[in-house]
């Protein structure tokens, strides 16, 4: 007996102390992420400097500034483990605890850790600072990415000249960075391991917080690989029509270099060559937006006003103050690829965008402004709280309303649209269009990240490195090259995403999450009914609907705070990804598409490209 009391004893006094360093860690937490704050505030004001002006003092201070945030992590780790913090009893605590143990890159040896940011930093910049020479004018090579070769991609017709530029932009943002690439690799995997992950796949997928995420992924594109297989088969039977058969092929792989966009992911850019209904108006607002005088200040404001309708936060004066939203004049480099930047102290919040005043740049601002919505909605939370729910629900809060957006029913709301009649042919060439941007772009997200999976995963010898990357895209998105590649190119990193080290299976998430919040909030705007034609899921504007906003406050302001999942069910009460609403809204075109190509004998799939050979 006495055994057993000194026993029960000696747990009580445990148990006690366990309570008493809880408290404590509580106060340790609190003062921990205040200057985990202030410490990634001087990070990121050093990164947006760069990414705004890339010279080498710049890249020095950023590469310089990390290198000691990461250190000041890795020393801070070892005070974590000093608390029992897996036995304390606040899930919020133990939450907490977790994320802060885990270092991601800044596990690396300070060395290594320098090299990887380097080796990132040159594939940025090397992205960034790609120049071709015309293809008419041999003796001007000053054309940059954005705008210049973007708008010859989207709007040229010829495509020898499409091909030219195609080629040039490839070699140079690809190849000439193959090494650095080369070695990116080693040391995600390397930092994967330190911090108790087998490869750098399940060190990225570990955001996600479940380890069925690629099942779940892969199970959703198979549900929607059918509807892709139809708009893939009319689209290359529109273009051998436009084209020819000696360009474009009865039964294989698009050129991709035909389909309006560098890399082929959405094809929205040719939709007057490929689209049903010629006869048709397509909504393009960009002609009346220059009309009407619109500026990207102007489109700003308007993505300010659809969020504040909601009742949602209003942009703070530092975002107007602060952010970049025209490219300079002063002919700075600078990654013109838009981005929205939190800089961790409150309110000051930014975009860096080189608008243009064009219908998909209105979109893009509308996107844009979601993440910093988000981050608004989060900045009362703790520092290690200060992001989505998981990267996908990030990209996905912009493109709910870009959905919005882009209804005719929003954008007579908002004058750019007028005399334009939506009658059952009209519905079905604007779903083709949203198809050429949204299930066009699944296929293509998805190869981004399986190529770098299979890449840190060792799944692929570094000698058919190139030749995997169009293996994939051909596999997947029934595209390839305009031209034969071998392992003398090296492609992956001419999308700025693989150079940048940005994963992209969020977007892949986004953009169909996208479709589940968009159809949520649609039902609480009382705009949507699947039993009342009047009310369509694809023409539903939840502009100035407080309770969509109510719904998008409920779920954003959690941050990073609980798992997705929960996240998810705070929004419509689902807690499972799902594809569902996604086949819902673009069913009509999926209908009519199967209908058209079987008038036409269109075929569906393609054979194996042979645009990749082993050097």
């Amino acid at each position: 007996m006495r055994v057993f009391l000194v026993d029960l004893l000696a747990t009580l006094a445990l148990a006690q102390a366990l309570v008493k360093e809880e408290i404590q860690a509580k106060e340790y937490l609190e003062n921990l992420n205040k200057e985990l704050a202030k410490r990634t505030n001087v990070q990121t004001e050093a990164a947006w400097a760069y990414a705004s002006n890339i010279n080498d003092e710049n890249e020095k201070k950023k590469i310089e500034i990390s290198a000691e945030l990461a250190k000041f992590r890795r020393e801070i780790s070892s005070d974590l483990q000093k608390f029992q913090w897996r036995s304390y009893q606040s899930e919020d605590i133990k939450r907490q605890f977790k994320a802060l143990t885990e270092l991601g890159y800044g596990a690396l040896p300070e060395a290594e850790f320098a090299d990887f940011l380097e080796t990132v930093s040159a594939m940025a910049s090397n992205f960034a600072k790609v120049k071709v020479c015309d293809y008419k004018d041999k003796l001007k090579c000053d054309l940059a990415l954005e705008p210049e070769i973007e708008e010859i991609i989207s709007k040229s017709r010829d495509h020898e000249e499409l091909k030219y530029y195609w080629r040039e932009f490839y070699d140079k943002a690809g190849t000439a960075v193959r090494s650095n690439f080369e070695r990116y690799v080693e040391l995600v995997n390397k930092a994967a391991k330190l911090n108790n992950f087998t490869s750098g796949a399940e060190f990225w997928l570990d955001e996600y917080e479940d380890d069925t995420i690629e099942q779940q992924l892969d199970n959703i594109f198979a549900e929607i690989r059918p509807l892709y297989g139809q708009i893939h088969g009319y689209v290359r039977y529109r273009l051998r029509k436009y084209y020819g058969n000696d360009v474009v092929s009865e039964n294989g792989p698009i050129p991709m270099h035909l389909l309006g966009n560098m890399w082929a992911q959405e094809w929205s850019e040719i939709a007057d060559i490929v689209s049903p209904f010629p006869e048709k108006p397509l909504v393009d607002v960009t002609e009346e937006m220059e009309k009407q005088g619109y500026t990207p200040l102007k489109m700003f404001q308007m993505a300010d006003d659809f969020f504040t309708s909601m009742n949602l936060t209003k942009l703070p004066k530092d975002f107007w103050d602060k952010s970049i939203i025209e490219k300079p004049t002063d002919g700075r480099d600078l990654i013109c690829h838009a981005s929205a930047w939190n800089l961790y102290i409150k309110d000051d919040v930014r975009i860096k965008q080189c608008t243009r005043v064009t219908q998909e740049q209105l979109f893009t601002v509308h996107h844009e402004v979601g993440h910093i919505q988000y981050a608004l909605q989060y900045q009362h939370l703790p520092f290690v709280y200060l992001a989505g729910a998981n990267p996908g629900f990030h990209e996905a809060v912009g493109d709910v309303v870009s959905l919005s957006v882009s209804t005719p029913k929003h954008l007579k709301r908002i004058g750019l649209l007028s005399n334009y009649v939506r009658d059952d042919e009209a519905r079905i060439k604007q779903l083709f269009f949203t198809a050429l941007e949204k299930i066009v772009f699944l296929p293509f997200a998805f190869t981004m990240d399986k190529y770098r999976w299979a890449l840190f995963r060792g799944e692929v010898e570094k000698a058919n490195w190139n030749c995997e990357f169009w293996k994939l895209r051909e596999q997947y998105s029934g595209i390839e090259p305009p031209v034969v590649r071998s392992e003398k190119d090296f492609d992956p990193p001419a999308k700025y995403h693989i150079s940048a080290d940005t994963d992209y299976v969020r977007y892949l998430i986004s953009f169909i999450i996208q479709f589940q919040f968009y159809k949520s909030a649609c039902i609480k705007a009382g705009q949507y009914d699947a039993n009342n034609a009047e009310l369509p899921l694809d023409n539903c504007d939840i502009y100035g609907s407080a309770a969509a906003g109510e719904a998008f406050h409920n779920m954003l302001s959690m941050g990073a705070s609980k798992p997705w999942p929960d996240a998810l069910e705070a929004f419509n009460g689902e807690r499972i990804m799902s594809g569902k609403a996604i086949a819902e809204y673009f069913e009509p075109l999926r209908v009519w598409l199967e209908a058209e190509n079987i008038k036409d004998s269109v075929h569906i799939g393609w054979t194996a490209s042979d645009k990749c050979v082993a050097s």
